[in-house]
């Protein structure tokens, strides 16, 4: 990987020029994209028009169509689709397996339970339903943390323990809809497909809120991060504090996956694939935290323009397009692991 040095001052910074100009393509990618979904719609509008909506010159009708529907909508999307491929990044790094992501190894199952259980059992409101999304998610990663621990948390066996407590909590998932009346039954099949239909700024700000705080944090380890790829002894031996460092930077992965989960369902495989395809994408060795969110957001943004345009007038949930489409990544994933002798 080629590295440059840029000094300003008393200050020197090191980047990698393909990271940089990946990450700052992706970023225009997604900016495109969420252009085009803010104009779009049952009421066209042009750039210009939302523009001059957002500077407080727009009619009634452009600024309900933008600062009501479509702008909470596309800022939901971008930070839901960061904070999971950014979680992503973080426990495929830490297992040191492409496999390791949140929705493979219970974590997103572990929301689902949390939500369903306000939903099918205390007929909850959508606010106590994202609060049981999150308290599930945090139960669910210091169990699996727990259950993995042996001098340490090998990635190997995080993985397995995670794979073990997806298959027993999506048991608990089903058990849940069987016990459920007709209505609360069908409002949680909705809330599992995952979708950003109907997202408000409700749901954005308890969000931003959230990545404000973790997203620099995790950002901020970033250095460390890429020292655990290497091993516990070598990181020890740069000075990294390794379980102090491993459980925040692995409790701020769990948190950003559940509240991104509480805000607009379980969207699988985002995090799965995200910091993969940064990774192919940069060429660069390590987490690649911050290009690895940039192409969460780009992917989720994606996935939602193709679910209300490529079907006609049936607009589908966004979490079925990223299922379809991060099926087949882990179907190849899973091909190209296992020539490579990895699995």
């Amino acid at each position: 990987m080629t590295t440059k040095t840029l000094r300003t001052g008393g200050l020197s910074l090191r980047y990698a020029p393909r990271a940089a100009l990946s990450g700052a393509g992706l970023l225009l990618l997604a900016l495109g994209v969420a252009t085009v979904l803010v104009c779009t719609g049952d009421f066209p509008m042009t750039p210009r028009e939302v523009l001059d909506t957002l500077l407080g010159n727009g009619t009634p009708v452009q600024e309900f169509a933008v600062l009501e529907l479509r702008l909470p909508r596309v800022l939901v999307a971008i930070l839901v689709g960061g904070a999971l491929a950014l979680g992503g990044a973080v426990f495929q790094s830490i297992s040191r397996n492409p496999l390791g992501s949140p929705d493979v190894i219970g974590f997103g199952q572990g929301a689902t339970v949390g939500a369903l259980t306000v939903i099918v059992l205390f007929q909850g409101s959508a606010v106590a339903t994202a609060l049981g999304a999150v308290a599930g998610g945090i139960v669910t990663g210091a169990a699996i943390y727990l259950l993995a621990w042996k001098r340490g948390v090998h990635g190997y066996r995080l993985v397995l323990v995670g794979i073990g407590a997806a298959a027993m909590l999506t048991s608990v998932i089903h058990y849940l809809i069987t016990k459920a009346n007709l209505t609360d039954a069908t409002r949680a099949t909705v809330w599992m497909t995952g979708s950003l239909e109907g997202r408000d700024w409700t749901q954005f700000w308890p969000l931003l809120a959230v990545c404000c705080v973790l997203v620099p944090l995790v950002l901020g380890h970033g250095r460390a991060l890429r020292m655990l790829e290497m091993g516990d002894d070598a990181a020890y031996a740069l000075g990294v504090k390794v379980e102090r460092t491993r459980i925040v930077l692995m409790a701020s992965a769990v948190l950003l996956v559940a509240v991104a989960t509480s805000a607009a369902g379980p969207i699988v495989f985002v995090s799965l694939s995200a910091p993969q395809l940064a990774r192919r994408l940069t060429r660069a060795p390590g987490p690649n935290l911050a290009v690895s969110a940039v192409m969460g957001a780009a992917l989720l943004l994606g996935a939602d323009w193709i679910a209300g345009n490529a079907f006609g007038d049936r607009q589908l949930p966004v979490g079925v397009i990223t299922g379809i489409l991060g099926g087949c990544y882990l179907l190849w994933l899973l091909v190209s692991e296992r020539k490579a002798g990895r699995i």
